[in-house]
């Protein structure tokens, strides 16, 4: 399969899942697929053998690693090592999506005030979540992650 295939499938595979966050928050089956273990484990399982291909088998530009910018950048001047950076930014964006989707939901925040950050966190990743942190705070609910009345140490 090539790197091209494996790019646009990687792709195309996250945008159901941010349709049902959007647009279906609600849904049984976006309870099922997207808050589910489901989208992290099969990306990560994509990122893993591609990861692995890069580091043990070659799949990578030379002078790749993670000691330097330029060693980093190296990672980046082979498809290979695009595809494991860009499934990476879309199994955590996703996951974040997910997270704000039920923060969202648990704290009773109007959907409509959420879909700009999801959007926003599909397409800029940190951006969306820090929109989604500033709906928290107009919406009183600053920004702790722990559930209210919970302390943290209840957390662990």
């Amino acid at each position: 399969m090539s790197y091209e295939i494996v790019f646009m499938l990687v792709n195309a595979v996250v945008i159901p899942a941010w349709l049902l966050l959007v647009l279906a928050p609600g849904w049984r089956t976006t309870r099922l697929v997207v808050h589910s273990g489901l989208y992290p484990i099969a990306l990560g399982a994509v990122y893993t053998v591609c990861l692995i291909a890069s580091i043990f088998f070659g799949q990578s530009a030379e002078g790749t690693g993670f000691d330097s910018i330029g060693a980093v950048s190296a990672l980046f001047d082979h498809p290979n090592g695009v595809i494991v950076g860009w499934t990476h930014y879309l199994v955590f964006d996703l996951f974040v999506g997910a997270w704000m989707g039920r923060d969202a939901r648990r704290l009773g925040l109007p959907h409509l005030s959420v879909v700009p950050c999801l959007i926003a966190t599909f397409l800029f990743g940190p951006a969306g979540l820090l929109a989604y942190f500033l709906v928290r705070i107009v919406q009183g609910h600053g920004i702790s992650l722990f559930d209210p009345g919970k302390t943290g140490t209840e957390q662990v």
